[in-house]
């Protein structure tokens, strides 16, 4: 494309965003800058106030072509600045009905198509690997600086010790905070699946080993799935610094390669928030592997998982941003639908316990991340990738680029656009504790 066209689109694509958000914002107000030009829409009265600063015209360009994929690379790449991305972010989704028009035929025509190109060949095994190691491949160093000190790369469960949900928010934040937030998360699910000295854990989803780790401590014995080499390697070195090596096992493999002695031969099935990678299709298959792995008269599976509410639930997900860059080709399933597939593809053997909603912990995980990045960024981070990701040649880019998850993840969060759900399935008749 030509210099001359390319500004010809770029003055077009602007008219055109100015007019949809002249008509589109009804709910708080934005103001935007372009060299000596100013833009301001809707009422600062009520709602989010948002605000920033176009850097290159390129910005219009983006946006019009790839509507929040091109936002997201139009931050990334520097192409505007703002002093608050979470309030562009809370504002688009409280006025998302009315800003539709940004999307444009071409935006729904690409997701239509990528869907059914995902339903039919995005997880394949080959491709669930590749997609693995894109989401959780990157570098050791990037996750152990920003994550708490057990390395889990999941909601935490706040409560009042740490100040609750809002606590880094109210200044109540303090050192050690994420980690006993974390170590409540996995006591709940360990607590949740029912386990204890003597009891054979399956998980599918390894992270780092900081479930099975802890699983190990109560004196069960645990073999934990995973994709991720650089997972694998250091979950291995940690279990045997603890000397554990007895009670885990890590295996790299997909979870529809499950070696046949583990058919009916685990008390208990533990995965966080990894089955939102298995994918729509896939989804029933998944829970007949949690049917098989489960001993047959007793057995308790505890999924984690990112959901979505049930009056936006469909198969024909949107390619957004996590979908594209952070964990490709992903689907957010609803409650009801984890529920309904995971009753109706194991003919019942698996019966819906407990459905307990822990959204609300996630945003402040997600800022407590974002915290220690930020923090760790020139120290540790840059210099790791700088040896471990030759590749990335624009490490602030980089940088940004998981800034952007974290403030997209949270405002979806925050304002349930996106829910989390933890889900415990039961063997039918399978009675908690003696009551008569």
């Amino acid at each position: 494309m030509t210099s001359r066209v390319w500004d010809a689109y770029v003055a077009f694509a602007r008219t055109q965003i100015l007019s949809t958000l002249q008509n589109g914002i009804s709910i708080g107000c934005l103001d935007i800058q372009e060299g000596s030009d100013k833009y301001h829409f809707g009422d600062p009265g009520g709602g989010v106030v948002a605000e920033f600063e176009v850097a290159r015209k390129d910005f219009w360009g983006r946006v019009m072509l790839s509507h929040d994929l091109g936002f997201a690379d139009a931050y990334i790449t520097g192409d505007f600045t703002t002093g608050d991305l979470k309030a562009i972010m809370k504002l688009w989704i409280d006025n998302r009905d009315s800003l539709a028009g940004l999307s444009g035929v071409a935006n729904n025509i690409i997701t239509y198509v990528s869907t059914r190109l995902i339903h039919y060949f995005g997880h394949s095994l080959e491709k669930s690997l590749a997609h693995c190691q894109l989401g959780y491949d990157p570098s050791n160093a990037l996750f152990a600086a920003m994550l708490s000190e057990e390395m889990t790369y999941s909601s935490a469960i706040w409560a009042d010790d740490e100040g609750g949900v809002r606590g880094d928010l109210e200044g109540a934040r303090r050192p050690g905070d994420l980690e006993a937030a974390q170590a409540r998360k996995i006591h709940t699910i360990l607590t949740r699946a029912r386990v204890g000295p003597g009891s054979r854990i399956l998980e599918i989803g390894s992270g780092w080993g900081a479930l099975s780790i802890a699983a190990a401590k109560l004196g069960c014995t645990v073999d934990t799935v995973t994709l991720s080499v650089n997972q694998k390697n250091l979950a291995e070195e940690r279990i045997r610094s603890l000397n554990l090596q007895d009670k885990i096992r890590v295996h790299l493999l997909d979870y529809r390669s499950l070696p046949p002695a583990f058919e009916h031969a685990f008390d208990a099935f533990v995965s966080i928030e990894m089955i939102e990678a298995v994918g729509y299709k896939n989804l029933p298959k998944y829970f007949n592997i949690v049917d098989w792995a489960l001993k047959r008269d007793r057995g308790t599976a505890v999924i984690v998982s990112s959901t979505q509410p049930e009056n936006r639930h469909t198969m024909l997900q949107t390619t957004d941003y996590s979908r594209q860059y952070q964990w490709p080709n992903c689907f957010i399933p609803s409650a009801t639908h984890m529920i309904s597939t995971a009753t109706q593809s194991t003919s019942g053997n698996l019966t819906m316990h407990s459905a307990e909603d822990f959204s609300t912990h996630y945003p402040r995980t997600l800022r407590e991340w974002s915290r220690r990045m930020q923090e760790n960024w020139a120290a540790k981070i840059a210099p790791a990738l700088a040896i471990e990701r030759p590749d990335v040649m624009d490490l602030e880019a980089y940088k940004r680029s998981w800034l952007f998850m974290f403030d997209y993840a949270e405002s979806g969060y925050v304002k349930a656009y996106t829910t989390l759900h933890m889900f415990t399935f039961v063997r039918p008749e399978n009675v908690l504790q003696a009551c008569d």
